[in-house]
């Protein structure tokens, strides 16, 4: 998938504002959308905490990226079409490479397909949509359910969180809106998929999910860019409301350019008896920050962290999970592995934290890390807040490079070294691939063999 997508993309803009983020530019978008005054007021508010935000002060380096050069709103050449006919012939090209419209035919409920800055492909099955689930691109649920969207809207991660939800808050532009009603269950994955086709820009996507008392989803997360030779910024949002005896799944394969700034937020709110699954996927970016975040805040809530880290040349991922207990009963399973190659950095920040009044709770959290030769880096840093005493956690965390007696056993049965080496990355990885669905399994294996194998020359 790398290779076909790393190439220049055609520029289909029809709309390209300037880079500078003023009010000015701010009320154009909020116009050019259509919008309510409630949203462009949240914008606006958003871009002043911006402006006065300072930088995080721990992960990945940020001093090379310069906000002021970054596009942060471009409309591609196409309107958004419920028919892949519809799509402009040179974009649908892209996604047809990426294999999108064959896996909507075989094993999704439904895909929404993201070209730079908004939204040029959404459809659901018929029959869900005679369910009451909703599937619509942010700017269409804007218009049409203001008063849903408005109770959730960045109330899970508000503008005020850090500078980048900030940021996001004033210029957000496409991504997914699904209502899920009680008690309906969704037989197959629902898909969104983000192309950042155009160099310098910014994408800046929000995905705001709902899930009614009952109600079952899988959502699956996908994205690519092509590689240039400027810095592109990947900031969008993930809100999930995980109603009382829900089930929520979220997989993402996060594929994108070693010229991209990835710095993402990912939060979900879990009700009581619910549960909210992560299963993800990091291999691109040139440095990324991303700690998908539960909160478990009724008695009974579950969540389970499944991550995936590759790191190669010159990346630096810094990811990790937030679980917080807010209720009794609650629990939750993090397990998170990273591997890092050919000098890469791979970086686990997690935080586990249980209250005062979370009693009874139980939590497991387990960290490994390997590296595959002398250049490359790996750290852990599983931060734990336990207020009460009723609570039964437990941690383990482990780092080390790959042993050469494993090599050497694999190579007496006939493998070489490289062979060697890879069945030994796959067997590390095995536990949190097989939760994917079978055929992004194997795309995900075919992305990691490539890294691989390019780190080995």
């Amino acid at each position: 998938m790398r290779k076909k997508v790393d190439r220049e993309q055609s520029s289909n803009v029809i709309l390209k504002n300037s880079n500078e983020l003023s009010k000015k530019l701010i009320e154009e978008i909020s116009y050019n959308k259509g919008e309510p005054l409630w949203m462009k007021e949240l914008r606006l508010k958003s871009l002043d905490i911006f402006l006065n935000k300072p930088n995080p002060n721990f992960g990945v380096d940020l001093s090379k990226l310069d906000i002021n050069e970054i596009i942060p709103y471009l409309k591609p050449n196409a309107e958004k079409s419920r028919s892949w006919d519809d799509v402009p012939e040179n974009i649908k090209e892209t996604f047809e490479k990426l294999g999108i419209p064959e896996a909507e035919r075989k094993v999704l409920s439904g895909v929404g397909a993201q070209y730079d800055s908004e939204i040029v492909y959404q459809n659901i099955k018929e029959h869900l949509s005679k369910l009451g689930v909703i599937f619509l691109d942010m700017e269409s649920a804007v218009r049409e359910y203001p008063q849903l969207v408005k109770k959730y809207f960045m109330q899970a991660v508000p503008p005020t969180d850090h500078k980048f939800a900030a940021l996001h808050g004033a210029v957000w532009s496409g991504g997914s809106f699904v209502y899920v009603p009680e008690n309906v269950e969704v037989p197959m994955p629902l898909q969104a998929y983000f192309m950042m086709a155009s160099p310098g820009i910014g994408q800046f996507e929000h995905t705001l999910i709902i899930l009614e008392r009952g109600a079952k989803l899988h959502f699956i997360e996908g994205c690519s860019a092509p590689k240039y030779s400027v810095s592109n910024l990947h900031s969008g949002m993930v809100e999930i409301f995980v109603g009382e005896g829900a089930t929520m799944r979220y997989s993402t394969i996060q594929n994108w350019s070693k010229n991209t700034y990835n710095l993402n937020t990912k939060r979900a709110l879990v009700n009581k008896d619910a549960t909210m699954i992560w299963v993800s996927g990091s291999i691109g970016s040139s440095k990324t920050m991303l700690y998908p975040t539960s909160i478990l805040k009724g008695n009974g809530a579950r969540a389970e962290h499944l991550n995936i880290t590759y790191a190669g040349r010159e990346q630096h991922l810094d990811t990790g999970s937030k679980v917080i207990h807010l209720a009794p009963y609650t629990s939750s399973k993090i397990d998170a592995r990273s591997i890092s190659s050919n000098g890469g950095w791979s970086f686990y920040r997690g935080l586990l934290k249980v209250s005062q009044d979370a009693l009874h709770v139980k939590s497991s959290v387990e960290c490994s890390a390997l590296m595959l030769d002398g250049e490359s880096a790996s750290d852990t840093l599983p931060i734990m807040e336990i207020m009460n005493n009723e609570a039964d956690v437990g941690h383990e965390a482990r780092v080390g490079r790959i042993k050469e007696e494993q090599i050497y056993y694999l190579m007496s049965r006939g493998l070489n070294e490289n062979d060697a080496k890879a069945m030994i990355v796959r067997g590390f990885m095995a536990p949190i691939v097989k939760q994917l669905p079978l055929e992004y399994a194997i795309e995900f294996n075919r992305l990691v063999s490539m890294n691989f194998e390019s780190s080995l020359g």
